[in-house]
């Protein structure tokens, strides 16, 4: 089936169809389910392992993702998507069925996952009130652009929340000139005030080495159960948790020996080159997985995985006027 994502902004009256959204990726392979757009045979096949495989044709990106949707049979042999369970994830209020996720070969063949050609790049910050004018980063595409930093070149320490950043209209514009900076680095923006008009695209986000600290929700989290620390902005404000394209971002650089992103989990003390991480975001942890390998002298993730939850909350009609398409 093919999954085509809009992000709206809740500000300005603007559609950005430049990129994914991983979180609903989780939740396109069970409505396909439960709209009829998955062969029956292959559904009724799957109730006897308890989990239907849904290949997924994501229109933004030009990619194949793979959702693993839970299954069951009710009382009247009818195959259906399991939604409840015990399958907690943080930032999401309710437990429920697992739907694990994985992006294939989330890179494009033809290009570089860095596209600077570098894992890290002096990253020029002039003008946006750092104290210094240059900056390590790694930018990477995988998921989403992505620009990642060291938490305390940006003065912080990798475990703000929400009210330490988005109450800051000052530090606010301090970051979106860091991001679209970053936009015209990876080649997506020929100027800076191109960044107006796709804040979708690149994320920024921070990274730091494992510590402990409370996360909204007031759960403890504890450095010993995580590999590091990581925040993201979303649409100009820190997410409350983590978007799985950027999870899919941190995946990969993550796994990927020589990045700021691995260099904070501890990739360069490690032997043999990291498979996953557990990272630590505003609502809690999050276990993502990668498989990344350099061909023909470019760096390719060629998998990426996690999991996500998702259920009906709703089943309505719209009715939208013929001529509104004209």
């Amino acid at each position: 089936m093919n999954y085509l994502f809009g992000q709206v902004n809740i500000a300005k009256p603007i559609i950005d169809w430049a990129g994914n959204c991983g979180n609903l990726t989780a939740a396109v392979g069970a409505c396909a389910i439960n709209m009829g757009l998955v062969d029956t045979d292959k559904i009724a096949n799957s109730a006897n392992t308890g989990i239907c495989e849904v290949r997924i044709w994501q229109e933004n990106i030009g990619k194949t993702i793979i959702a693993y949707v839970p299954v069951y049979k009710d009382e009247n042999g009818n195959v259906q998507v399991q939604e409840t369970g015990d399958f907690e994830l943080d930032g999401v209020t309710f437990p429920a069925a697992e739907v694990k996720i994985e992006f294939i070969d989330p890179v494009d063949s033809s290009s570089d996952m860095f596209p600077t050609g570098n894992l890290v790049d002096d990253f020029d910050v002039s003008g946006c009130g750092l104290a210094s004018d240059s900056v390590k980063a790694t930018f990477i595409s995988a998921g989403i652009p992505t620009i990642f930093m060291k938490a305390e070149d940006l003065g912080f320490t990798g475990t703000e929340l929400q009210g330490d950043i988005n109450s800051n209209s000052e530090l606010l514009a301090k970051l979106e000139k860091i991001r679209a900076k970053g936009g015209v680095a990876m080649g997506l923006f020929k100027d800076v005030s191109e960044a107006q008009t796709s804040q979708h695209i690149p994320k920024i986000a921070w990274v730091g080495t494992a510590q402990s600290y409370t996360a909204s929700s007031g759960k403890s989290v504890n450095a010993d159960e995580i590999n590091l620390v990581v925040r993201a902005m979303s649409m100009g404000q820190l997410h409350h948790a983590m978007m799985g394209t950027a999870a899919v971002a941190i995946a990969a650089a993550a796994t990927t020996q020589g990045t700021l992103v691995n260099e904070a989990a501890g990739g360069g003390q490690s032997k043999n080159q990291l498979s996953e991480v557990r990272f630590g975001h505003p609502s809690g942890t999050l276990l993502v997985g990668g498989k990344t390998e350099q061909v023909d002298g470019r760096w390719q993730a060629k998998k990426v995985s996690m999991s996500r939850s998702a259920r009906r909350i709703m089943v309505g009609e719209v009715f939208v006027p013929a001529d509104a398409f004209n």
